[in-house]
Order: structure tokens, then sequence, then C-alpha cells
């Protein structure tokens, strides 16, 4: 048995979807403007998680996945992933929000190469069911939701298929309508579990079943409860059965600063209808089954940038992604250290080329690095930062041939509301110094207890073993302008000219 802990995962990993496939529990999660894009984890008893694979370097290539149009696909790019083991088959199915196409990718090996495909037309938080009578449909919406009937092959909707609408929210008494559609058959029974807001109380978990496809479809709310009293609620996700035939809900709880947080709910069954457990204290700390209790998990975060595959090739760790897709040619891994020449011209850290990027984990979390800049130009920033919106970072850069640290935050007032919204100014400066060295060690601590959700950052020579703290807190702030939690993001942008180059190493993250 394993004891599972809620939040199961203490970092953002939003949207959740689950399978079991042979005793092997599968889950995929929004990644939005992040690459490689869709992460896919594995775990074999719901509560330990590995980050596995990826279904794709990007889901398009273009100037604005690459942000190279000074804009970018912030709060874009695949949302609301659905998993789904059929024939021995994997699919995965998801939406973009930047290019407005649905993305079907198919895998006889998830750890391996993904086929990418598309669907015709565009399907809000969809989720696949393929019946027992072959049939396959597409399920998804926002306060109406659909059920579309696909062709065998995938491809778009049926001639003369179900095309309909099945569930309707009452727009005046909700602040979201239902969406985040899971479906599922079970027992004979179809169901589907939707995530909505109403007015007055905080996001719930609904379910609604039919007997048949095309038939009758009626349900209620189904979990109306929040976690260590941050007044969120849990909701959105898939649900999963066990190999020995428990049933449980991977849903998410916004956290904040550091995003949305994967939970994990027991869920038991009355008279054919689903019922989640709502206690708080009941879902936070319980039992589980445990199918592989010798496997040694890889952790969530890493301290090192590359590993060596079985051909001996230096390759990312997969708990990196970069912001966008990046300019190959100009980052670089070697000997477990990071370097990054500058392709472009940018004012911020929102629009800096080839930011590499990974989760911060809370309730606390600290990350370093060490940062040779003997070969950025004037006007050049390159350190480690957070990125959201609302971003702020320590950097080394280049005035006059003068070296200098600088604390910079965003300038311009941030519209936390407004999706997509992207930062054009440039950054503002909070504290600096000039140094004479040209490596520096720099170090940013995050706190995302309750109510907490800050940052500060510290500095040291490398020959040195005590830090320089600055007094001065950055606020973070979890807002719908990139939609994603916090990032430890190691970055370096020109102003001026391109071509300085900045090389880090000595990565070290720690969970506190």
């Amino acid at each position: 048995m394993k004891q599972a802990i809620n939040p199961i995962i203490y970092s953002d990993f939003p949207d959740p979807d689950v399978i079991c496939v042979n005793n092997v529990f599968y889950m995929v999660s929004t990644t939005m403007h992040f690459m490689p894009c869709c992460v896919i984890l594995k775990s074999y008893n719901l509560v330990d998680w590995e980050i596995i694979n990826y279904v794709n370097p990007f889901h398009d290539v273009n100037q604005s996945t690459k942000l190279q149009d000074n804009n970018g696909i912030y709060a874009k790019g695949m949302w609301a992933a659905c998993i789904r083991y059929h024939k021995g088959l994997f699919y995965i199915l998801f939406i973009a929000n930047d290019t407005g196409k649905t993305y079907l990718f198919t895998s006889d090996d998830i750890n391996g190469e993904w086929k990418k495909s598309e669907i015709q037309g565009f399907y809000h938080d969809a989720s696949l069911l393929f019946d027992d009578d072959k049939r396959v449909f597409i399920v998804h919406g926002n306060s109406e939701i659909h059920l579309t009937e696909l062709k065998s092959d995938l491809s778009g909707p049926k001639k003369d298929g179900i095309n309909k609408i099945i569930i309707r929210d009452d727009k005046n008494k909700v602040n979201l309508g239902y969406e985040g559609s899971h479906i599922y058959k079970i027992n004979g029974n179809y169901y589907i579990f939707l995530i909505h807001w109403p007015k007055n109380n905080f996001r719930t978990q609904a379910c609604f079943m039919a007997k048949e496809i095309d038939g009758q479809w009626s349900g209620k709310d189904v979990l109306c409860s929040d976690l260590d009293n941050w007044n969120n609620g849990l909701a959105q996700g898939g649900i999963v059965q066990t190999p020995n035939k428990k049933w449980y809900a991977i849903l998410f709880q916004d956290h904040g600063a550091i995003g949305r947080i994967p939970v994990l709910i027991p869920v038991n069954w009355q008279d054919d209808f689903p019922v989640f457990e709502s206690s708080q204290e009941k879902i936070k700390t319980f039992q589980v089954e445990d199918f592989n209790p010798s496997y040694k998990y890889e952790p969530l975060f890493t301290n090192d940038f590359t590993y060596l595959d079985k051909n001996g090739t230096e390759k990312l760790k997969l708990q990196w992604q970069f912001n966008h897709i990046p300019e190959i040619s100009f980052v670089k891994f070697k000997n477990n250290q990071f370097e990054i020449t500058t392709s472009s011209i940018c004012k911020n850290l929102c629009l800096a080329q080839n930011t590499l990027t990974q989760r911060t984990f809370g309730p606390k979390c600290f990350a370093e690095v060490q940062v040779d800049f003997s070969q950025i130009n004037d006007g050049d920033f390159t350190g480690i930062g957070v990125l959201q919106g609302d971003y702020a970072f320590i950097a080394a850069t280049k005035t006059n041939g003068k070296n200098q640290i600088v604390i910079a935050t965003r300038k311009s007032e941030q519209d936390l509301y407004k999706i997509g919204q992207v930062d054009k100014d440039e950054v503002q400066i909070i504290w600096q110094t000039q140094i004479q060295e040209n490596k520096i060690i720099f170090r940013e601590n995050f706190d995302f207890s309750l109510n907490a959700d800050f940052v500060n950052f510290e500095y040291k020579n490398i020959s040195s073993e005590n830090w320089s703290k600055i007094d001065f807190k950055k606020k973070l702030k979890f807002g719908l302008d990139h939609f994603t939690g916090a990032r430890i993001a190691l970055f370096n942008y020109s102003t001026k000219i391109i071509g300085g180059k900045s090389i880090f190493s000595n990565f070290k993250f720690i969970k506190e």
C-alpha cells in the first residue's frame, strides 16, 4: 500500500486526464506555450509520478509558436488533452487556441514517437469515446456541451452522425459554464464529468449520465469541496479504475501563483452514479494500492540539464521545457552546461527566445545557477528569473562595457484576466550594483505557502561561501495572460545587438 497525501503533486500540472493500461497509470497535462508540448507521466500507484515523454516537440511551427512575432502564444498552445487506449493504440487529443485546430496523436508505444494528424473542426476541452459498436464520439464545449460522432478514421465529423447539444448550463447562475469534458462508458452506462463555477461558490465537479449515447442526459454536482483552506474547489479531470477495481479521480485545485495542482480523490458508486469523497480530512491522506512498490521514480524536478540516452547521445532532460519553440542553432548543451547565444532583439523576459524553464514546487523551493557572462554584449541581460506574466529576475548585464547585476520586474500594469495579453515594454530595474567578475552565482527563493506567493533573490561570487541578500520581495500572481504556474527561467536576451553568449552550469534545485 501507498499513503496518498494531497496534493499529490505540488506543482503546475493542470487539466489532468488519466488511464490505466496493463497495471500502469498514464496521465497527460496541459503545457500551453511550453515546448515540447503535452507532457506524459507514468505511475504505478496514482501518487508517485514521473515524466516519461512528450507528445511532440511542437503542435505547429510558425512565427508565433517560435516567439518571432513579438507576441507569442501565451495562454494558448495546447489545452486540456484527452488520453485513451484502444485496441493496442494510445490516442492523445487536444486543441490549440492559437491555430484554432484539433490535433490527434497516436502511438503503439507511449514512450516512443507519435503520429500527428488533425480532426476537422475545433472541439473545446474535448474527450474521446470508443464505443462497443465501433462508433467513435467526441464530447466538447463550454456551457453548451456537444456530442459529435466522428468518422471511423477520426478525421472529422461523420456525415449524418450524431451532432447535437446534450447538456446546457444556466449562464445566469455561473461564473464559468460546464467545460472540461471527460466521457466514459462504464457497465453499459455513459458518463460525462465536467467542471463549472456556480456563483457564490468555488469551482465544482459535475457528472451527467445517460443510458444510451443518444438518450437523455441527467446529472448534478458531485464534488464541492475545498482542501487546505485555499477556498478553491477541486474539479476538472479524469477518473480511472485500478486493477483492483477501485475508482479514483485526478482533479486540480488552483493554488495561486504556482498554478493548478493535481489532487487524488477516492470515488465510490451508488445506484450506478459516482460518489466523490468530499471530507477534507478523508481526502487529505488515505491509502492506495501500489502495483510496483520497488519502482524508483525519476523526480519531477532535476539539477541536470542533460542525460545520455541508450546510444550515448546527450539529450535535454524531460523536466525542462523551452518557452515557445527554440532556435536550436542558438542553444547548446555540452557536459551538462547550457549555452544561449542571442538571436533577436527584444525588450523583456517574456519576449526572449530560447528561454529554458522548469516548474517550481511548493510549498517552498529554491534554484541557483552559475552564469558565465564574459561573452555578452552591451544591453544583454542574462540570469535566472520567474516566468509569469508579472515576471521578475536577477541578471548580469553590461552597460558601456561595465558589468552590473540587476533585479528587474515587469514595468507595465498587468491585465490578469485577458488571455494572451503580452507585455512589450522594457523592464523596470528595481536594484543594481556594479561588479568586476565575469562569472556569478544567482539564486531565487520561492514561497508558495497559503497567501504567500513571493520570490526573492541572492547572488555570490563563485569563490565565496556567503550570499549577498537583496532587500526585495516580489509578489507573484497567477493570471490568464499566461495561464500557467510560476516557472524557473534561464535566459539571455539582447536589447541592442545580437550574438552575445552566456553559459549556465552547476544548476541546483531544492524542494523544501
